[in-house]
């Protein structure tokens, strides 16, 4: 059970409890499930939202959650750990895992490890990847973390692309479903606003690695995009990459920052290219 301690203030003198709480950064939702669980207590009492705090006071909120049934653990699984402390963890994903359950894949996943090493909490990953995608993955490990790890992280993304790219640029285009598939995506005029950032960092072999940045989140975002505009990943046979030389797409996390949920000291993380991205472009 992860429990964080506020101490009243004296300008904080007479505060609801809510609005006290959201003063320090928690969110109204989950204020509400903190409530409904009796999950905020003072003293010996649980403490309401109506309820009034004063000077020199502690308010103890537990924000320890119930695991999914739903996930079965599995300690065989194989992720890297970047980063760890008392509510984020962050995985360095190899490529053909994938992040969530499926029909397909119901004990081979990260979040099969994920319940094997945190059997009484819920996984809860904030930028998920493709089953084929490396790469850093940040996650959750209580429910107050996730609205602060969704709004401060920012990823990095490298890419190797058939074809030569120069300088930088970005690529504004929408993206919607392609027909009535549920995986596959396209640029469509009626689809939602999707802003890919890129720069060309190397040229080898008529490819080039690509730094990237995406201010939106659509589903296969970079690969459709470098598709649409004639440079396809490599290895990405969804979207009409050259699969000669690598057997995924050739896209890897690389970066992430974000602010610690309670600290909010800026955590930077790197992970290098996979070797099978690195030969590539060698």
């Amino acid at each position: 059970m992860r429990e964080l301690e506020f101490v009243v203030g004296a300008a904080e003198d007479g505060q609801s409890a809510l609005t006290f709480l959201l003063r320090h950064g928690l969110s109204k939702r989950s204020i509400i499930k903190l409530k409904q669980s009796g999950g905020i207590t003072r003293g010996d009492e649980v403490l309401r939202t109506v309820d009034r705090v004063s000077e020199g006071e502690k308010v103890i909120v537990s924000v320890g959650d119930k695991a999914s049934d739903v996930i079965l653990p599995n300690p065989d699984i194989e992720a890297a750990v970047a980063f760890e402390d008392d509510d984020v963890i962050v995985f360095d994903k190899p490529p053909f895992l994938p992040v969530h359950p499926s029909i397909k894949h119901s004990r081979d996943t990260l979040a099969n490890l994920y319940a094997a090493m945190f059997p009484d909490t819920a996984f809860r990953s904030v930028n998920r990847l493709d089953r084929n995608t490396s790469g850093l993955c940040v996650c959750a490990k209580n429910r107050l973390a996730v609205p602060k790890l969704a709004k401060s992280v920012s990823k990095t993304y490298f890419a190797v692309v058939d074809g030569i790219i120069e300088g930088s640029g970005e690529i504004d285009l929408p993206i919607g479903r392609t027909g009535d598939s549920i995986i596959t995506r396209m640029v469509r005029e009626d689809g939602q606003r999707a802003v890919t950032r890129y720069k060309a960092l190397l040229h080898k072999n008529d490819r080039t690695l690509l730094e990237i940045h995406l201010l939106t989140g659509r589903t296969h975002q970079i690969r459709i995009h470098f598709s649409h505009t004639g440079y396809p990943l490599c290895g990405d046979e969804l979207y009409g990459g050259d699969c000669s030389a690598i057997d995924r797409q050739a896209l890897h996390c690389g970066q992430v920052e974000f602010s610690q949920p309670v600290t909010g000291e800026r955590i930077r993380l790197e992970s290098p290219l996979p070797e099978d991205i690195r030969r590539l472009i060698e």
